[in-house]
């Protein structure tokens, strides 16, 4: 089945080379292309047959690792593998740990990047490095819905609640029972407990 194969980067030269890379990949697949994590993330919903993604770190709307965990939670059995050149020397484990299959930096060569990419549509491990266990709290913020994510993002961001209804297009008590929900998951007290947890998983990363 060909299905589609979204590619998530802000620079266009750069999801033209990798649309290059997918094609000699899988010639069939529909490329998917956003500029921004909302667009990725709008355009991950709405793609029933979506096979993979391919993700920057770096992108409008993204904040740390925080678009894995969305994109994850919108599409959880979707690999997504990370093409980025976010600095750190736990960045490749980091992105993992919130649900992607693998690490690339951009300066990886051609060749690289279309054996990753042949990898993880193959369902197999990009990286050989044996994966170590995930921490209970990156287990749980990996497993919060894209919603619920939003509001965390927002919260990190210093929005209150009247905020954060209005634009994610909700009510004031959902945006309290999402809050609720993710104050349970990460076992803390208070929306600002729930920032500290959320910065030191690296959500807040600067890069």
């Amino acid at each position: 089945m060909p299905g589609s194969i979204l590619i998530a980067d802000d620079h266009p030269l750069f999801r033209q080379a990798l649309a290059l890379a997918v094609a000699a990949v899988a010639p069939r697949a529909r490329v998917i292309e956003a500029g921004t994590l909302a667009a990725a993330a709008k355009a991950a919903a709405e793609a029933p047959d979506l096979r993979l993604i391919t993700l920057d770190l770096k992108m409008p709307g993204a904040i740390g690792y925080s678009g894995i965990a969305l994109l994850h939670a919108e599409k959880p059995d979707v690999p997504i593998l990370v093409v980025s050149s976010a600095e750190g020397g736990n960045a490749a484990e980091e992105a993992r740990a919130f649900g992607a299959v693998g690490f690339l930096r951009k300066d990886a060569d051609l060749a690289r990047i279309e054996d990753a990419i042949r990898a993880a549509l193959a369902g197999t491990p990009v990286s050989q490095r044996k994966a170590e266990p995930l921490d209970p709290v990156r287990r749980e913020v990996a497993g919060l819905t894209p919603t619920q994510l939003r509001v965390l993002l927002a919260v990190l961001d210093g929005k209150l609640n009247k905020q954060i209804a209005h634009e994610l297009g909700i009510s004031e008590a959902t945006v309290k029972a999402h809050m609720t929900a993710i104050m349970r998951k990460l076992d803390v007290q208070n929306r600002t407990q729930a920032a500290l947890v959320a910065r030191s998983l690296g959500l807040d990363l600067a890069h």
